[in-house]
């Protein structure tokens, strides 16, 4: 039987120590190695020939991510996996555009975690449904236009159609399709529903009078 051969990178000595401890009894899986940070597993990990590799994302120097990328350009077969407690918008992000496969969080039950690694090795993306949510919203945030959100901050602030038109010297259609891009963008049923998601993300700010 082909055993998955897993790497662990974590700046805390206990929580590599707990990660091996979860597959000590994983007959499909061996932790061939184990670093405290990403310079050192750059270092360990082509010697290793492994499959997956299980990272911590926030860590003193280069970044699990950082390390995803890099571990690409040199050891292309590897997939990668993060395990983490921050899960901000950003961070889910840059996970995911280093090329992450899975996006784990230490809080995750045991078998959650040792099913994903198979996953993960066999090819496939695993993603919470709440953080996929994130990674939705982080996206159609970096997809707005400046006038759109020119427009969403206008709505936070009160105004109606005709009065945006009026204070951008546009017409109401045209700012009817740009609230209609926005809904769509923001995946929001309705302009409050779209304003409400905009002060999460930190789009816009309530006026204060």
């Amino acid at each position: 039987m082909k055993r998955i051969r897993l790497f662990v990178v974590d700046d805390h000595p206990v929580v590599r120590k707990g990660v091996e401890s979860i597959f000590d009894c994983e007959a499909d899986i061996e932790v061939v190695g184990t670093a405290a940070s990403a310079q050192e597993a750059l270092e360990r990990i082509p010697d290793l020939h492994i499959d997956v590799l299980l990272t911590d994302l926030r860590m003193e120097g280069m970044s699990g991510d950082e390390l995803i990328a890099q571990l690409h350009q040199t050891c292309p077969d590897v997939r990668g996996a993060v395990l983490t407690n921050f899960h901000s918008d950003e961070d889910v992000f840059r996970a995911m555009r280093a090329g992450v496969k899975a996006y784990l969080l230490k809080s995750s039950p045991m078998e959650e975690v040792i099913a994903v690694v198979r996953r993960v090795y066999e090819g496939e993306r695993w993603i919470p449904p709440h953080i996929a949510q994130q990674l939705a919203d982080r996206v159609a945030r970096d997809q707005l236009s400046n006038r759109e959100v020119e427009i969403l901050q206008l709505i936070a602030n009160g105004m109606k159609n005709r009065e945006i038109a009026n204070t951008l010297c546009i017409s109401q259609h045209t700012v009817r399709n740009h609230v209609n891009n926005v809904l769509e963008k923001l995946n929001s049923r309705d302009r409050t529903e779209a304003v409400t998601i905009a002060l999460r993300q930190g789009l816009v700010r309530l006026r204060e009078d």
